[in-house]
């Protein structure tokens, strides 16, 4: 399973037609049975013993399944906001997958169950505060109780498994809900991503912009890969044979010339945080390991996401690079200087606003993503006694990753909306291009008034189709 497939089946409008590979499901049952005869025979973490620094506790062998419901009631104390469908959904996904590698020790009846809610739409609620980056602790608790019957659900109930000491840490010991998260916020950056350069195209016509920074000799010269995409995607949406050869200028602002240069490294960041999350997603993460080939369990730090969080960062602070681009291209449209047009795009009486307040939106927007995008792997945390001292952060850097696909896509927005209206105030009508069917769906759609007048419906337009993954595959 990849990232792109748990980002798309989460946000579907309707649960997934899951088939369950017969051959994995095996593997949950040889795993089961091996952790359930280990335990009969050595500590097993979780199983025989308390978990965190209650590991030295033995377990009351003779109430196996008090002992894993206890722990399951212990650690459903997420607090805060729902989770809303995707986010539920794409954790049970992620979960599922992660279960049916044969690590977990989990038993077929719970692997089964969690399928069966996947199929008919079964949602428990799930809150979106209890993890920090070493197991989604709380989140997969509420989940695991909810599949036990005694946790709540978002509409009707599938029938209640029942949940054992052996399968209450197995199910707990995963990342999956911060995956879920971080799937969802890589798949929606795809998009707004690839309709950035849509966007900048539009904004270089506008502004009569020079080819030349885009041309292929001077990026086979540094050939870093996102940014050799990023200017071969220029050049494709331009139709640049179609272009004329010099622009305006000898030398474009920095919004247009370091295009490439700038978006080609978070295009980079994201290719690798997917690599990041593809192994995640399929990994038998589960602490410990329970390892049929070798017939044997092992205690380890698969719980840890120091790359996941890292991936996120550095995803984050590339998208923030590009993002203040936009928001100069933006301050190049409404420059007379630049534009060759009348200053903020006014098109009614002296001293007529125009797009003037575009400016403004789009910097609180920008504002908003550069606090997004500080690093969360800055912070760490000691818990459980002092045994747990290290961790990543990597579901606060999830959550700030959608957060930075929000604030990106209004400031995209700003833009949009002030590149059409030059084109249209220059009579440009770049249709005979490559990006013509994405400029015609803009046009058809924002307000072609030009008059001093609210501005909100054309951004909530604008924001639409930039988050609209068909808009910018021309």
């Amino acid at each position: 399973m990849t990232t792109r497939t748990v980002g798309d089946v989460a946000r579907a409008p309707g649960p997934p037609d899951l088939v369950v590979d017969g051959a994995a499901m095996g593997r949950v049952g040889l795993a089961s049975a091996l952790a359930a005869d280990l335990s009969t025979r050595r500590v097993v973490y979780g199983r025989t013993t308390g978990v965190g620094a209650n590991r030295v506790e033995q377990a009351d062998g003779a109430d196996f399944t008090g002992h894993g419901l206890r722990l399951l009631r212990s650690h459903a104390g997420g607090t805060g906001n729902r989770l809303d469908t995707a986010h539920v959904r794409a954790a049970m996904l992620v979960r599922l997958n992660q279960l049916l590698t044969g690590h977990s020790g989990v038993s077929p009846a719970v692997a089964a169950a969690l399928a069966g809610a996947l199929r008919i739409g079964a949602l428990p609620v799930v809150h979106r505060l209890g993890a920090i980056g070493t197991g989604d602790l709380a989140p997969l608790a509420q989940i695991a109780l909810a599949l036990a019957g005694e946790g709540a659900w978002d509409g009707p109930a599938p029938d209640p498994v029942a949940m054992d000491g052996g399968d209450a840490l197995a199910f707990l010991s995963s990342n999956a809900a911060t995956l879920g998260d971080a799937a969802i916020a890589a798949t929606r950056l795809d998009v707004i991503l690839a309709a950035s350069h849509v966007v900048a195209a539009l904004s270089y016509l506008a502004l009569e912009g020079s080819p030349e920074a885009y041309a292929e000799p001077v990026h086979r010269a540094r050939p870093h890969p996102g940014q050799v995409r990023c200017a071969e995607r220029m050049r494709d949406l331009l139709g640049m044979s179609d272009t004329p050869a010099k622009g305006r200028r000898i030398q474009d602002p920095f919004g247009l010339r370091a295009f490439p240069q700038v978006n080609g490294p978070a295009l980079d960041a994201l290719e690798y945080l997917h690599r990041v999350l593809d192994i995640e997603i399929n990994a038998g993460s589960e602490n410990p390991l329970i390892s049929h080939q070798h017939a044997d369990a092992y205690h380890h730090a698969h719980f840890h996401t120091a790359y996941v969080a890292t991936a996120l960062d550095q995803t984050r602070a590339g998208v923030h690079q590009v993002a203040e681009l936009s928001a100069a291209r933006l301050g190049d449209l409404v420059e007379p200087d630049q534009s060759g047009l009348r200053a903020f795009l006014a098109d009614g009486p002296a001293g007529s606003s125009g797009v003037m307040i575009l400016e403004y939106v789009s910097h609180d927007a920008l504002a908003a993503l550069r606090q997004a995008a500080l690093p969360a792997t800055l912070g760490t945390a000691v818990v459980s006694r002092g045994l747990e001292d290290h961790a990543s952060f990597s579901t606060q850097a999830a959550r700030a990753t959608g957060d930075v696909a929000d604030a990106y896509t209004r400031v995209l927005a700003c833009e949009l909306v002030a590149a059409v209206r030059a084109l249209r105030m220059r009579g440009d009508d770049p249709s005979h291009l490559p990006l013509g069917p994405a400029f015609r769906r803009a046009d058809e759609l924002l307000d072609r008034r030009t008059d001093d007048r609210p501005l909100a419906e054309d951004l909530t337009a604008a924001a639409a189709l930039v988050a609209d993954p068909g808009w910018s595959q021309v």
